[in-house]
């Protein structure tokens, strides 16, 4: 509850929050922000996209362990987006998450994260208006978490690919 009536109080309406079946343990947030420089503000001028929306589902023991996030639309590519919408951020995972976070900071966290991972609003014929889905953003976060654990989180240079 507090860490909604903080973003109500946000001064730059940065994000918007609205609850999913008016339940607090799941958030419907509107990102309607990321920075004026990158290619990803570009796309959403030109396709008129006024936000992002990010999907949150928080477990019982939060903010002990982080919540479960995820994009809802527009279908993004790059940036750290994922199959399903799901995003590989350490911070989102039980060994980088701190009880410190806030909300708010997770999402500038992660609005920073899309434009250093040069992330586009995908315009593919057939590919653009399908949905992702929380069953595939689910399994690709499992996936990629299981990975990182392996080799670790160190993002290699762009040009490595």
């Amino acid at each position: 509850m507090k860490e909604l009536q903080d973003i109500a109080r946000l001064s730059d309406r940065f994000i918007l929050v609205e609850l999913v079946d008016e339940s607090l343990f799941d958030w419907n947030v509107k990102l309607h922000q990321v920075d004026k420089d990158s290619v990803l503000w570009q796309d959403m001028k030109e396709t008129n996209t006024e936000y992002i929306l990010l999907n949150l589902t928080f477990p019982d023991n939060f903010p002990f362990s982080p919540p479960f996030m995820r994009v809802l639309s527009p279908r993004l590519e790059n940036g750290y987006v994922l199959d399903g919408g799901a995003i590989c951020m350490e911070l989102l995972t039980p060994r980088g998450w701190s009880s410190a976070y806030t909300v708010e900071a997770v999402m500038r966290q992660f609005a920073a994260s899309l434009v250093k991972g040069q992330g586009r609003i995908c315009r593919k014929a057939g590919k653009s208006k399908k949905s992702f889905s929380r069953k595939e953003a689910e399994a690709t976060f499992k996936s990629l978490v299981k990975t990182h654990e392996k080799y670790g989180w160190v993002t290699p240079p762009v040009s490595d690919g």
